[in-house]
């Protein structure tokens, strides 16, 4: 994106584009126009320039080195929110119009965001009218579309609300700048005051960096932004979360599960940017004016992130100035110097740094004694200093990535306010950690057996568990032992991740160095079952298991009724011969994930049960890596996975897909193939609308796919016929070894 960036920093911006070197001994603009010209000398290039402001940043800065230097044939490519800059700029080609939806499109846009349980299609239409003038005033804009949908579900689904809406003078507000959106400043009008702050407080969030809904959570409570129960902040500020969500103001990220992560659009953040230029300083370590926007004012809430160009070396002291803060975040390398101290910053609440060597800090670091939150990420220390107990208020605590940080001081067990703890994968607790039963959220703790360090016993009365991250079990002597850990009687608990070290080589199979013996697999078998989980738990995650069955509690849901999961992975099964026949039975199961399994060579009809719909709510199944697999039993008179919308097979030896599937899976939308290595047909599915094949060395067939509307097929060299596709509308082919179109083209 070519911001309003200064000079300097996009000659430096387009010299790193280009491979050369972006420190030249003169950071002076006529030197860096050399060095980007002896870069570019004699190459064909292809400059695009994304989100452009003022065309200046053409003809003052990259012009002169492209047009003397750069090979006949070069090209540039603009995009800008304002037709001036591309005439500023003097385009030779004529310009191409981004075209905004046309109405009925708009329409379709702004009704899939407002409908709901509570507000049907056919309601919604009967407000079309209104509808329509809404989008009008949205410029058809797709984000401002969905941002208004989801203040007008939140509105309610009556004529007059959306009347209202419309009517809204705040559409003509001249409070902003012209280039800020007004449909976001209306829906931001109409948020209740405890869900403003939180909005505004996302924005301030490093855009490069992915911040996990727990995370934005914690920061928020640090703030004081959540009010309410002590004990059920978090489930709190998560449905403030939600509701942001709801609202379309953050995305979710489809990569990550259960909205675990979010985004929020350039326009959105600009917006919620401009309201709090006030109070809060966001910037990049490749801003040329950093220093002097951090003497600009005094900030409470300061946020510096890395930028391509990692120009600016940063002073520990232009930030201590700032000693109202109540939240400092960087994720840049700053420059500390013996006698560096945190002791100016004495109203700060959350600290959150990454990449940093801490090292010079860590000595003031107990007298911040308002701080709350406190992550020092892939931070280069060893060791945490032994009065760090002496921050009595500290309630979130990650340190994740120090890998160099093997143990904890003591003293971290009268931390009796934290509600946190993320530790590295290496790290320790010290005995007496029993006592921090305010715990909420516990990341990467080791089941050591040494008898100077806590194990899985000290787990034991900490009950206020939502989230609770186990690894090493394999360490675990004795069943007897996980016992102690009273996994089943934390009722709160929510997510639970079990790990042992995983078994099993880049190939998918057991390394040799890693037999497993007889006796191991019934020792971690029996470890495991007494590590069964409270009937709340939603979330299951499971890796580096090797006994030859997954626990009891996993093959029969008799045993711990499991009515609440909805996800479960399973990682690097090593011994692993069938899956659990139990899952089949799990009410509110949506997401299923099965990867590297090499002993599990039939899925049979234990998977599924005759006379009872199996899998009732699934909705998203991957099989990954299941190396040996080589059959799939489901009959098609077998009931099973009426919900299930995506479908991915990778890495396995399938011969053929199961009839049970194409007529059960009667809501499968997407469904994807990738080396499967002894499929060679796909056939009769009449629901999916994308597939995608890839290195599917012996498929020949793929036909009766109704209504499928996009195929992708990669690298399948046997395939000859696609046909009974009468709705395709994209095809995709990639094989670079072909000589010729095939005839299903």
């Amino acid at each position: 994106m070519v911001e309003r960036q200064p000079h300097v920093d996009l000659l430096r911006r387009a010299i790193i584009e280009a491979g050369g070197d972006a420190q030249p001994p003169e950071s002076a603009k006529t030197s860096l126009h050399e060095t980007l010209k002896n870069t570019l000398i004699d190459h064909k290039t292809f400059l695009v320039m994304d989100d452009v402001w003022n065309h200046r940043a053409w003809d003052d800065v990259l012009k002169i080195p492209l047009v003397n230097v750069a090979a006949s044939g070069s090209r540039v490519l603009v995009t800008t929110r304002d037709e001036g800059v591309a005439r500023g700029m003097r385009a030779i080609w004529s310009y191409h119009h981004v075209d905004t939806l046309v109405p009925e499109d708009a329409w379709s846009l702004l009704k899939k965001q407002v409908c709901s349980t509570e507000i049907d299609e056919d309601h919604i239409n009967t407000l079309k009218d209104i509808g329509l003038k809404i989008i009008q005033k949205c410029g058809c804009l797709p984000i401002a579309i969905k941002v208004m949908g989801g203040l007008l579900r939140e509105r309610g689904g009556l004529r007059r609300d959306w009347q209202h809406v419309l009517d809204d003078s705040k559409w003509s507000t001249t409070k902003m700048p012209n280039d800020l959106n007004h449909t976001v400043y209306l829906s931001y009008e109409y948020m209740p005051s405890y869900l403003k702050q939180c909005f505004l407080y996302y924005s301030f969030l490093p855009k490069s960096r992915n911040f996990h809904m727990e995370q934005v959570v914690a920061m928020w409570i640090s703030e004081g932004f959540i009010h309410g129960n002590s004990g059920d902040l978090e489930e709190l500020g998560r449905n403030y979360y939600k509701e942001l969500v709801s609202r379309n103001l953050i995305e979710p990220d489809k990569s990550y599960v259960e909205l675990s992560v979010c985004h929020m659009h350039d326009v959105v953040r600009s917006f919620s940017q401009y309201m709090t230029k006030d109070e809060a300083l966001v910037a990049k370590d490749g801003d040329n004016d950093i220093i002097a926007k951090l003497g600009s004012q005094k900030f409470l809430r300061l946020s510096i992130e890395t930028s391509e160009s990692q120009s600016v070396e940063l002073d520990w002291k232009l930030l201590q100035v700032h000693q109202s803060a109540r939240t400092l975040i960087s994720t840049i390398q700053i420059k500390m110097m013996p006698g560096d101290s945190l002791v100016t910053f004495s109203s700060l609440r959350a600290l959150h740094i990454e990449s940093a060597d801490m090292v010079v800090l860590l000595e003031s670091l107990h007298q911040l004694k308002h701080l709350r939150y406190l992550a020092l990420v892939n931070a280069d220390i060893s060791v945490l200093p032994g009065n760090i107990g002496q921050i009595k208020l500290l309630q979130f605590l990650d340190l994740f990535g120090c890998t160099k940080l093997v143990s904890l001081p003591h003293s971290i067990v009268k931390l009796d306010q934290l509600r946190l703890l993320s530790l590295p994968q290496a790290s320790m607790v010290p005995r007496g950690f029993s006592g921090l039963t305010n715990m909420r959220r516990l990341n990467i703790f080791r089941a050591h057996m040494d008898g100077d360090w806590g194990s899985l016993d000290e787990l034991g009365p900490i009950s206020q568990l939502r989230v609770l991250e186990l690894t090493e079990l394999e360490n675990v002597s004795a069943a007897s032992f996980a016992a102690n850990a009273r996994i089943g009687e934390k009722m709160h608990l929510i997510r639970l991740y079990l790990n042992c070290t995983s078994k099993l080589g880049d190939d998918g199979l057991v390394n040799e160095k890693e037999s497993v013996s007889e006796e191991e697999q019934q020792r971690i078998e029996k470890v495991f079952d007494k590590l069964c989980p409270p009937h709340g738990v939603e979330y299951l995650h499971i890796y580096g298991y090797f006994a030859r069955q997954l626990p009891r509690w996993m093959m029969s849901t008799s045993m711990v009724p499991l009515d609440n999961l909805k996800t479960i992975f399973f990682y690097d099964l090593a011994c692993c011969t069938q899956l659990p026949n139990g899952l089949c039975q799990l009410p509110s199961l949506h997401f299923l994930q099965v990867s590297r399994a090499p002993c599990i060579k039939h899925v049979g009809t234990e998977f599924m049960q005759v006379g009872a719909a199996s899998f009732p709510r699934l909705n998203k199944l991957i099989f990954i890596g299941m190396v040996e697999w080589e059959e799939w039993e489901w009959e098609e008179r077998v009931q099973a996975m009426p919900r299930l919308e995506e479908l991915v097979l990778n890495k396995c030896r399938l011969r053929h897909v199961p009839p049970g599937l194409a007529s059960n899976a009667i809501s499968l939308k997407i469904l994807c193939l990738e080396h499967v290595k002894n499929l060679s047909y796909i056939e009769r599915f009449p629901s999916v609308v994308e597939l995608t094949v890839n290195d599917c060395p012996n498929l020949k067939r793929i036909t009766n796919l109704p209504n499928v509307q996009k195929v992708a097929i990669m690298n399948c060299p046997k395939l000859k016929v696609l046909e009974c596709t009468a709705s395709l509308e994209r095809l995709v082919l990639k094989d670079y070894t072909i000589e010729k179109l095939p005839e299903y083209m």
